[in-house]
């Protein structure tokens, strides 16, 4: 059984860092894609990161692009997501997701197309 566990969030002021982990586990993740999606109150999940399955080229949304970083490391089967220059519009919780199909990724939520994690709260404050 796929189980995503993500850490990593708190409250930081803006202009501030954090970085979040996702641990993985249930099977080997080395042949996919991984990424991280965030949903404000109110607000459908969206698509901040995906990384492939190598590690090998990344995918940023526009409202975070130069600000995050997203990496992996498959002899861990973690994936991470820097964030820097948090800006209030960054508060959410932050999901974990790992496709369900190898060699596959997605740059938009799919609620069936990945597994996810529960989530970890982001706040950041003005």
């Amino acid at each position: 059984q796929v189980r995503l566990v993500e850490s990593g969030g708190g409250l930081v002021q803006a202009g501030g860092s954090l970085r979040l982990s996702c641990a993985a586990s249930g099977r080997s993740f080395s042949s996919y894609a991984m990424g991280w999606f965030r949903q404000s109150p109110g607000k459908e999940r969206q698509f901040v990161a995906t990384i492939s399955w190598s590690g090998g080229k990344t995918y940023y949304a526009d409202s975070v692009k130069g600000r995050f970083t997203i990496s992996r490391d498959n002899a861990k089967n973690t994936v991470s997501l820097q964030m820097n220059s948090l800006k209030p519009e960054d508060t959410a919780i932050y999901y974990c997701g790992a496709s369900r199909s190898p060699f596959y990724y997605i740059t938009y939520y799919r609620e069936d197309k990945y597994y996810w994690g529960k989530g970890t709260l982001v706040t950041v404050s003005s």
